[in-house]
């Protein structure tokens, strides 16, 4: 039976407990799709880890795109192209994830933020807008802090479906058992009945929860741990930095709009797609991404 589609919390803590616009885009020899003309380097972080990141196109903006839980920036590659045709456009490989370096011993969010905050560094950004999927929502928070008035506006995609309530210890514990005592199977599990609404490809449910399912636990438990307790601070975060926030939330998850906009959220419901939605239906994504960029820019 497959549960019902959520923010990322939402879908994990239900299993826990239930168990186009033109694109520069070229096929690639696995039937993918690659940036073209995309430029791909790395910086080091605060902490000497290496962090692999692409750039394309040109403009005065440029939106960072900022992947998820144990996924990588190859799940941006729907956007960097149509986007930079406006935009510049940047993706990050987070420490530890796709071609980034993983010599390092703690695992957070702060990090995470950190490693955002170092390319966007590195390529003298002055006014950008931040784009996190799931787990990359609480790190462009992060990264926003230590960015200051280089950041426009952030873009949460499916991060949050609620703000306001955080777990016990008692729950945070009970919340990762299952991921501790076999990661790879229950991951796989996770991703292939909760993370996608019943239309999606198979090939894609199957390619993405192969993915996620082979991260490293030594690495994918500390982030999830950082991430699920996020929550703790995002509030007060947001008040912080008093920044246009966009939320683009599936709309069969049925998000608590009324939290997320006491906390200065707007949020956008997406018709049909689930969590991954940029990569289910990366056009009509595309659509409604650029009306949320819209919404920040017109709030300058």
């Amino acid at each position: 039976m497959r549960l019902p589609v959520a923010g990322f919390r939402g879908v994990v803590a239900a299993a826990v407990g239930a168990l186009n616009m033109a694109c520069a885009e070229l096929p690639n020899d696995d039937g993918d799709t690659v940036v073209a003309q995309a430029r791909h380097e790395a910086v080091p972080s605060f902490d000497g880890v290496s962090i692999a990141y692409e750039t394309a196109g040109s403009g005065a903006v440029t939106l960072i795109f900022v992947h998820g839980w144990s996924c990588d920036r190859s799940y941006w590659r729907g956007q960097m192209g149509p986007f930079s045709a406006s935009f510049r456009t940047v993706s990050v490989d987070l420490a530890g994830h796709g071609e980034s370096g993983s010599e390092r011993e703690s695992w957070t969010i702060a990090g995470y933020g950190a490693d955002v905050a170092a390319v966007a560094e590195a390529l003298d950004l002055s006014q950008t807008i931040l784009v996190g999927h799931s787990m990359g929502g609480d790190v462009v928070v992060s990264a926003a802090r230590l960015l200051g008035d280089k950041v426009l506006g952030l873009i949460w995609v499916d991060d949050y479906s609620q703000l306001g309530t955080t777990r016990t210890a008692q729950q945070v514990s009970e919340f990762l058992a299952p991921f501790q005592e076999n990661f790879s199977a229950y991951t796989y599990a996770l991703v292939r009945e909760a993370m996608f609404p019943p239309t999606a490809d198979p090939s894609l449910v199957e390619r993405v929860a192969r993915d996620m399912s082979s991260a490293p636990p030594a690495i994918a438990l500390p982030s999830l741990r950082s991430s699920i307790t996020n929550d703790r601070v995002v509030p007060s975060e947001l008040e912080k930095l008093a920044l246009p926030v966009v939320s683009m939330n599936p709309a069969i998850s049925n998000p608590d709009v009324e939290s997320l906009e006491e906390h200065g959220v707007s949020v956008m419901l997406v018709p049909e797609l689930g969590h991954f939605m940029m990569l289910e239906d990366p056009e009509a994504f595309n659509a409604i991404l650029m009306d949320a960029v819209q919404r920040i820019l017109a709030a300058r």
